[in-house]
This record gives structure tokens, C-alpha cells and sequence, in this order.
């Protein structure tokens, strides 16, 4: 069978044609091809697209195309559930899923980088992604540091890097905290924010919980996105579908979800209340 998705594969795209050759279709064959070409160009050639909006095979909710593809061919291997957060987290760059995210984006990038024949850059994703299977089904259990003392000793320096950070908050993290706080209303991924601020991506994703109270980034920015409408909400006439743009939300919809996960009752409920007072 042919699938067809867009050019340049990374992560979700190498990831996908390695789990339907492996466990589904041995004689797949992939078709790369400019976003716009790929549904007009799957009719013509009767094949199946992929990651790819409008597409049966791409994400849903907050998951990719690969837990897609598990959850529509009932994929059972204790290992591809493993490895499915680290892909997940790698490409739709929320580092807190998994600690091998960060890493898995980095050498995704720089495959991509290295390799410009698509074909040629599948080839080099299938070893990759047999790495991490391997790993994620024989392997996962296994440390880097074997004995008691290595253990021991790296704890101890851990703790005092820890407290050498804590003397001094980076500069970096004031730029970041006012980017959020300013830029609320706008789409913010980690990747851009760490090209504003300077810093490394995989290192922000890895060191932001440590400077913001405690939480990932996605955590962060939808408590700050949640008090700004609560703000809104006590002191505007704005309509909640108004705040939700105003507050970043994709729409109405999920702004009332998130806030009602928060505040444990719905935008109107709580201005209803408000009035009250």
C-alpha cells in the first residue's frame, strides 16, 4: 500500500512510515510531497495520507499521528506505548511528557538538517527509530550509572548544582516570565520562546519547571492564561468568547474546558457568582 505526507519528514512523519512498515505493512511504500499535493495527489495514486490536516491519519485532541496509528490498528507491544510520549513530546515540543523528548527532537533536527533527499532521510529515521524500539523493549529498565557509589557521588553533585542555581535567578528567566506575560493572546510554543530568549530549547524544556513554580511549561501558561480571565471576568464586560481571544484560547469551547478543569465550574458560572458579591 502507498501513504503519502508532506516533505521533509521529522519525528511524527519518520516515526509513522518505521511503526506501519514494522507492524502493519512490511511492502509500504512512502511518498513525500509539498503540503498543499499531498490530499490531491492520494486520490490520483491511491494512496493514504498522513500527518497531514483533513487526513484520517493525523493528530487528535492532544495526541500525534503515531498514537493515532496504535489506537486505529490496536497495536498491543508494551514497547510502542513506551516509546509513543517520547515521539508525542518530541513533536509537538512539550519536553514534560517524556525525558528522552528533548533528545529525540535534537537528533531529529539534526537528521533533517544533514539530510535533504527525503527517501535517503526515511532510511536513516528507520535506524533510529529501531534504536529506540530496541531500548523501549529490552533496555528501558537499564541505568547509565551501575554501581551504589557512581549513584551516590552524582546525587550529591546534583545537589550541589541546585544550589548553585538557586543563588541566582538567570537573566533569561525575567525576559522569558514578561514574553508570557505579554504575548498571552498569541500562540506560544517552547521552541519560539527559546529563540527569543537565547537559550536551547531542550535546555529550557529540561530547567523551566525549576524557575516557574514547579510546573511544565503547558502548566504554566494555562494558569496565567486562567488568571487573566479571571481578572477579565471580575473587572470587564468582555463576552467569553472575547476573553478566550483575549487569553490566548483557540475558542469559547476550550476555554470554558480548561477553565472548568481549573475553577471547577464554568466562565459564566463564575461570573454569575461574581455578581452576587
Amino acid at each position: 500500500m502507498k501513504w503519502i505526507t508532506r516533505e521533509r519528514p521529522k519525528i511524527d512523519r519518520l516515526a509513522c512510515p518505521w511503526l506501519i512498515r514494522r507492524f502493519i505493512d512490511p511492502e509500504a511504500e512512502f511518498l513525500f510531497v509539498a503540503e498543499s499535493e499531498v490530499l490531491p495527489m492520494a486520490s490520483t495514486l491511491d494512496a493514504i495520507p498522513f500527518d497531514v490536516p483533513g487526513a484520517e491519519y493525523t493528530h487528535y485532541e492532544r495526541f500525534c499521528t503515531f498514537d493515532y496509528i496504535l489506537k486505529k490498528h490496536q497495536l498491543t507491544d508494551p514497547a510502542l506505548y513506551r516509546m509513543a510520549p517520547i515521539i508525542r513530546g518530541a513533536d509537538t515540543d512539550d519536553h514534560s511528557l517524556a525525558s528522552q523528548s528533548p533528545g529525540l527532537w535534537a537528533i531529529s533536527a539534526g537528521l533533517a538538517f544533514n539530510i535533504t533527499d527525503d527517501q535517503a532521510l526515511l532510511a536513516q529515521g528507520f535506524i533510529l527509530y529501531d534504536a529506540l524500539y530496541t531500548w523501549a523493549s529490552q533496555l528501558y529498565q537499564q541505568k547509565h550509572i551501575q554501581t551504589p557509589a557512581e549513584k551516590l557521588l552524582l546525587e550529591i553533585y546534583h545537589t550541589y548544582l541546585d544550589h548553585q542555581k538557586k543563588t541566582k535567578v538567570p537573566d533569561w528567566v525575567h525576559e522569558l516570565r514578561q514574553l508570557i506575560d505579554t504575548n498571552l493572546d498569541s500562540t506560544l510554543t517552547l521552541q519560539e520562546l527559546a529563540e527569543n530568549v537565547n537559550v536551547n530549547p531542550s535546555y529550557l524544556s529540561r530547567e523551566f519547571s525549576r524557575y516557574f513554580e514547579n510546573t511544565s511549561f503547558t502548566e504554566y501558561l494555562q494558569q496565567q492564561r486562567i488568571d487573566k480571565a479571571l481578572h477579565l471576568l471580575r473587572s470587564s464586560a468582555y463576552s467569553l468568547s472575547e476573553i478566550a481571544y483575549l487569553t490566548g484560547f483557540s475558542d469559547q469551547s476550550h476555554f470554558t474546558r480548561v477553565f472548568k478543569k481549573y475553577m471547577d465550574l464554568t466562565p459564566n458560572q463564575f461570573r454569575k457568582k461574581q455578581a452576587k458579591k
